[in-house]
């Protein structure tokens, strides 16, 4: 089937071309008459482009009981081979195009860490360098079974890498040292965190010792063992916070922006550690995203329940996500400027929730509001309607990278933040929620009332 006029009659290596793409249910009925019914629909790149219209070739081939696959890009670098087609296939503008030969060279013969190697993000980021050539990889997880599961996908895939997983918690401080101080890497993602938005608004000191002393005792670590970097994954959630979550991923940025800060004063115009935080959106298909949820959801026949009719999040794919995290590790480890080590990720535009509940209970041949309901639970503790991507007392840079820009450094000195850290400590230690409140809104003045 093709969309284009001119291929109809024709032959593509002497396979003929029956029509368009409005007629696959003629075609599929009529072949069941000749009795070789088809089984599969396979989807070509160009069949994802929007004027191809690649929801109605989802929507029709469920309809008629088809397996749908598709082939990637040839430009991926991906091994050519039929996958499954995934509604978050359909739910996204085009990626941003990544310049894979600059992943290539930070990566290859290099070592690596991950932190939270277990996770969505984290295996996504060792699966990455594993392909882009790396020599060591150390994959840490506080979680034994999803340490497991990583080492596992990891060991099937083609590679002369060395790679070793260990168990690990962020928290302890000696652990962290000893293990990246061995293992001397090059660079380190620092993907491991405490992530569900409601639940750190219930336990806000479990929030702080992992997303805060977590993120420092990474840092430290990477710092003594002779890192070249270390990047930590942020989130957009930490503009202007309303949420625990959004809260300590900001205090983390800011020691990472101080500690750079001081490195780059030492060290003159040296060569030095970089120490830079990455920030995005909801990644589809990732542990705890919207969408498996929703499909799970409309599979057990409804209904499918989103929080408010108005909220909007930015998506992005891990694949996509995971690429520009590691492009903008490049940038920071190559680039004459030294002033950037907050780096945003272009997600397009922010989608409505509902209309993506909508969207996939249409993809999934069925209608909403007949087939599925859509149900408004209301807005959980810690949650905002929009997300913003930067302050605003955080000025702009154009890093000249498509899909990434950079925010200003807009840290206070290193002095003032220890200060806050030891007084996090005592408030942690004694479980004391308003000290813990009184010291990260003195830290961020900008921390939202909603979160409280």
């Amino acid at each position: 089937m093709s969309p284009s006029l001119a291929d109809r009659g024709q032959l593509i290596r002497n396979v003929p071309v029956l029509g368009g793409l409005d007629d696959i249910e003629d075609v599929v009925r009529d072949f069941v008459r000749r009795n070789r019914p088809i089984a599969r629909v396979v989807m070509a790149p160009s069949a994802f482009e929007p004027a191809a219209h690649p929801e109605s070739i989802l929507m029709r081939a469920k309809r008629l009981g088809l397996i749908v696959s598709r082939l990637p890009s040839l430009e991926s670098g991906d091994v050519p081979s039929l996958t499954p087609v995934d509604v978050e296939d359909l739910l996204l503008r085009p990626s941003e195009n990544i310049d894979y030969t600059l992943l290539e060279a930070l990566v290859k013969n290099k070592a690596i860490i991950v932190t939270g190697g277990g996770g969505s993000i984290g295996l996504e980021i060792c699966e990455r360098v594993v392909k882009f050539g790396v020599a060591k990889l150390l994959v840490i997880d506080n979680s034994e079974p999803a340490l497991r599961a990583a080492m596992e996908s990891l060991a099937a895939r083609a590679t002369s890498a060395t790679i070793e997983g260990r168990i690990a918690n962020v928290r302890d401080r000696n652990r962290i040292l000893q293990l990246i101080n061995e293992f001397k890497p090059n660079i380190v993602f620092h993907a491991a965190a405490l992530k569900h938005v409601p639940i750190l608004e219930r336990d806000w000191s479990e929030a702080v010792k992992t997303n805060i002393f977590g993120s420092i005792n990474v840092a430290d670590a990477a710092l003594c063992s002779g890192a070249a970097a270390m990047v930590m994954i942020s989130t957009d959630k930490a503009i202007e916070p309303v949420s625990m979550l959004g809260l300590t991923k900001r205090f983390a940025e800011m020691y990472c922006q101080a500690l750079d800060h001081d490195l780059a004063t030492q060290m003159g115009g040296k060569s030095r550690m970089r120490l830079i935080s990455v920030r995005f959106g909801n990644v589809l298909a990732s542990n705890g995203s919207v969408v498996p949820k929703f499909k799970a959801q409309i599979e057990a026949g409804g209904p499918v329940t989103v929080t408010h009719p108005d909220m909007v999040r930015y998506f992005m794919t891990i694949r996509e996500a995971c690429d520009l995290v590691i492009t903008a590790a490049a940038h920071a480890l190559t680039s004459t400027r030294r002033d950037v080590s907050v780096y945003v990720l272009n997600m397009g535009q922010p989608v409505k929730i509902v209309d993506l509940a909508e969207r996939m209970i249409r993809l999934s041949g069925l209608q909403p509001g007949q087939d599925i309901e859509i149900a408004f639970i209301g807005v959980r503790p810690g949650e905002r309607l929009n997300e913003i991507l930067f302050a605003s007392e955080e000025p702009t840079i154009d890093i000249g990278i498509a899909g990434i820009m950079a925010a200003k450094p807009n840290e206070p000195p290193m002095r003032t933040v220890r200060k806050w850290i030891e007084a996090l400590e005592q408030a942690t230690a004694e479980d004391d929620r308003a000290a813990i409140r009184i010291i990260l809104k003195d830290a961020v003045p900008e921390f939202g009332p909603r979160a409280a």
